[in-house]
């Protein structure tokens, strides 16, 4: 057990070469950045935790809004200033930004080479290259890729916890989205090395597995060409579920017009997985709906949610929305907020709109929406949400959950810190008890954003 669980943890050894990895962005981004790692460690280098420490620094990246770009490029300047005290160390650039702004993030005097999402297997060659040739990029975009040989090298503390990305890319097109531009067409993964990495990933001691996609309710795995063997999302759910009763399973993202009655059965089958749909509705505006070619209306959004409520008694939704979409009325924005008084979300990332170069939206609608409009219009739906989701967790106080426990408080090691099965963190005291644990818990008070428990 003890070979294979350093197998898929990350090598801290000051005797190999060293790469310090940031990552920024989703969950996706979090486990490309766990598969790059296993590639390199195959290639000689070990993770270390300092930049100063390192031979090669890697920055993963998002392109989803500007605000994270320009982050991004904040870090390059403290890489540049660690470039001059060590003038050999390596710095990268990957991910979706890495694919969107290509040249001009190869022409920062700080980058050494620039990888895009397809590419990381390309790493050890480019790394090579840079010392020898000079500044190396490979941003070719893959039909077929998927990693699906590849076990990701775990990169968490905790080993409680761990993502598997069960597909690529997207076919959606939404308008304002760059993911299809910067991640390219959508491709599921075979599932038997999806069920081998999360039978391995159990027998290593990790109690909870998140199912990854851009879209996971569109997984479709065909077989080889030729062959009859087909397994849906739903399929493919109840078969991560059927590993053990003790394993939770989560996923993200779904997208409403894929989410299927099927998956919501699979879910009301399996108690080990978990009670939560994370479902983006953007808009609660048909006619923004339609300009965001989200290829669901709102009456169908509703229907689901209502199809999610009667499968699923006490299942938690969440949900995406985007403030101040391109010609954005303040009757659009009353019909979002009126939507989000009729589902009740229990929690919601919300944002304004953040216009991304080479979108649809980009080339064809004008972003009109005044900036201090855009920032009431996301402030009211803020406010509204912080009201649903106390109310949501108000209805909880008095019930009893059991809690997977992640470690300890981020506010006082005295406390600990898990999740239910509806992904609501838990702040309770559990001296004995650590990382990993199941616990029932009572709750007794809360916060719009935590339930504040005892053991029951």
């Amino acid at each position: 057990m003890q070979n294979e669980y350093q197998s898929v943890r990350a090598i801290f050894d000051p005797e190999r070469l060293q790469v310090y990895i940031e990552t920024y962005g989703c969950q996706m981004n979090v486990n490309d950045s766990e598969v790059v790692l296993s590639i390199l460690q195959k290639a000689g280098y070990a993770l270390c935790d300092k930049i100063e420490d390192a031979s090669l620094v890697l920055i993963n990246t998002c392109a989803i809004r500007d605000n994270a770009e320009q982050r991004i490029l904040g870090r390059l300047e403290v890489f540049r200033l660690e470039k001059k005290k060590n003038p050999g160390l390596v710095v990268g650039v990957l991910g979706c930004m890495a694919e969107r702004l290509k040249e001009q993030l190869l022409a920062h005097p700080v980058v050494d080479l620039v990888a895009g999402p397809d590419a990381y297997r390309d790493l050890p060659r480019l790394i090579a290259a840079v010392t020898a040739d000079g500044k190396q990029i490979n941003t070719i975009l893959s039909h077929e890729e998927t990693y699906a040989d590849i076990s990701p090298v775990r990169m968490d503390r905790n080993a409680v916890s761990a993502y598997i990305s069960i597909m690529r890319g997207c076919n959606n097109v939404c308008s304002y989205c760059v993911v299809p531009y910067t991640r390219g067409a959508e491709r599921s993964r075979d599932p038997q090395t999806i069920l081998h990495e999360a039978r391995e990933l159990f027998a290593n001691g990790y109690k909870e597995i998140s199912l990854l996609g851009q879209n996971v309710d569109s997984y479709n795995w065909k077989g080889v060409p030729g062959s009859e063997q087909t397994m849906d999302f739903a399929d493919l759910l109840e078969q991560v579920a059927l590993i053990d009763p003790s394993l939770r399973v989560r996923f993200s993202t779904s997208h409403p017009k894929d989410m299927s009655d099927k998956v919501l059965y699979t879910m009301a089958k399996y108690p080990n997985i978990c009670r939560h749909i994370h479902l983006p509705v953007q808009s609660g505006s048909n006619a923004m709906l339609e300009k965001m070619n989200r290829k669901h209306t709102r009456e169908w959004y509703l229907e689901r949610i209502e199809s999610i409520r009667r499968i699923i008694p006490g299942c938690s939704i969440t949900t995406d929305v985007i403030a101040g979409f391109c010609g954005e009325t303040e009757a659009d924005h009353q019909d979002t907020l009126d939507l989000f008084r009729k589902v009740g979300f229990d929690a919601a990332f919300m944002f304004q709109y953040s216009e991304r170069p080479g979108t649809k939206a980009a080339r064809h609608f004008a972003d009109d929406v005044p900036p201090e409009v855009k920032t009431t219009r996301l402030n009211e739906i803020i406010a509204l949400q912080n009201s649903l989701s106390l109310e949501s967790n108000r209805r909880d106080i008095g019930k009893v959950f059991e809690v997977l426990i992640e470690g300890p408080s981020k506010r006082s090691d005295k406390d600990m810190v898990g999740r239910t099965s509806q992904n609501k963190a838990c702040v309770f005291k559990a001296s004995g008890y650590k990382a990993g644990d199941y616990v029932n818990v009572k709750v007794v008070d809360c916060t719009s954003a935590t339930l504040l428990c005892e053991l029951a």
